[in-house]
C-alpha cells in the first residue's frame, strides 16, 4: 500500500529557481511542474500553482521538505490545505474507490497521474474557498443595495475589492491547464481510463464548473457596482459644477448690486 499526500502551501512556487536548487532525480519537468524520484517508490511532485505532492513520505520528511521549499514560495499559507489518497498495487484490475485506487502495477506514469489528480483536487479546494469568500462579500453588498438603495462601500474599498476579485480570476485562468488531461493519456488507453476515473472520483469537472460560475456571478456584480460608482461620482461632479456656477452667479449679482 502507498499513500499520496498533497498540500496547497502557497499561491505560487518559483519552479525555475527551485529546480536549480534542489538536486534529485528529475523524471519529468516543464515550466509549470517538477516530478522527482527521491528513493525506492518515493516521489515528490511540485506545481507552480502552489501545490506539493508526496508519495510514500512520512510526516517528518514532509515537514522538512516543506520547510526547504518555503523559500521559493510566494504568499506562503499559515494553514495548509491537504488531501490523502491510498494506492493499492498488484490488483487483478484497476478499481477506483472513494479514497483509494487499486492498480495492477506501480508504473511510474500511473503513479504520476494519480499524484497529479490528487494535487488538482487540493488546488480546487483552495480556489473554491477563495471564490466562496468573494461571493459572500459580493452578496453582502448586493443585499445592502436591495435594502438601502445604495452601495454601502466607499470608492476606494470597492476598487480594492474589484482588484482582489480580478487577481483571483486571473490566477485561476492562468492555471486552467491544470484541470486538463496530460498528453500521455491521449496515447495510452490504460492511463486515459485511470485519468477519467480519478476525475470522476474527485468530481474535478463539476467543482471547476462551480468555481467558474461563482466567479462569473462575482464579475457580473462587480460590473454593476462599478457602474453605480461611476454614476455616483458623475452625480457628485455635476453637483459640484452646479454649486460652482451658483457661486459665480451670486458673485456677479453681489458685484452689480453693491458695485
Amino acid at each position: 500500500m502507498m499513500t499520496v499526500l498533497s498540500y496547497q502551501i502557497a499561491d505560487t512556487i518559483d519552479i525555475k529557481q527551485f529546480k536549480a536548487a534542489f538536486k534529485a532525480e528529475l523524471c519529468h519537468s516543464d515550466a509549470d511542474e517538477l516530478f522527482y524520484q527521491t528513493g525506492s517508490e518515493q516521489y515528490i511532485y511540485v506545481f507552480k500553482y502552489g501545490v506539493v505532492c508526496f508519495l510514500n513520505y512520512d510526516a517528518i520528511k514532509i515537514s522538512a521538505f516543506l520547510q526547504l521549499i518555503s523559500a521559493f514560495c510566494k504568499n506562503l499559507f499559515a494553514e495548509q490545505l491537504s488531501e490523502e489518497f491510498i494506492i493499492e498495487t498488484e490488483a487483478k484490475e484497476t478499481k477506483i474507490g472513494y479514497n483509494k485506487i487499486e492498480i495492477v502495477s506501480a508504473d511510474i506514469e500511473v503513479l504520476r497521474l494519480i499524484m497529479l489528480n490528487v494535487s488538482q483536487s487540493v488546488a480546487l479546494d483552495y480556489y473554491s474557498a477563495q471564490t466562496d469568500k468573494l461571493l459572500e462579500e459580493s452578496n453582502y453588498h448586493t443585499k445592502s443595495l436591495e435594502k438601502r438603495g445604495r452601495l454601502d462601500i466607499s470608492g476606494v474599498s470597492l476598487k480594492k475589492y474589484i482588484g482582489k476579485t480580478l487577481l483571483l480570476k486571473n490566477r485561476i485562468s492562468e492555471n486552467l491547464y491544470i484541470f486538463d488531461s496530460p498528453p500521455e493519456t491521449w496515447e495510452d488507453e490504460n492511463l486515459n481510463k485511470i485519468d477519467l476515473g480519478l476525475k470522476r472520483t474527485f468530481d474535478l469537472q463539476e467543482r471547476f464548473r462551480d468555481v467558474s460560475e461563482g466567479l462569473q456571478i462575482v464579475k457580473d456584480n462587480l460590473e454593476l457596482f462599478k457602474d453605480l460608482l461611476q454614476y455616483r461620482n458623475s452625480t457628485l461632479l455635476e453637483w459640484i459644477i452646479i454649486i460652482l456656477i451658483l457661486v459665480e452667479v451670486l458673485n456677479l449679482l453681489i458685484g452689480k448690486v453693491f458695485g
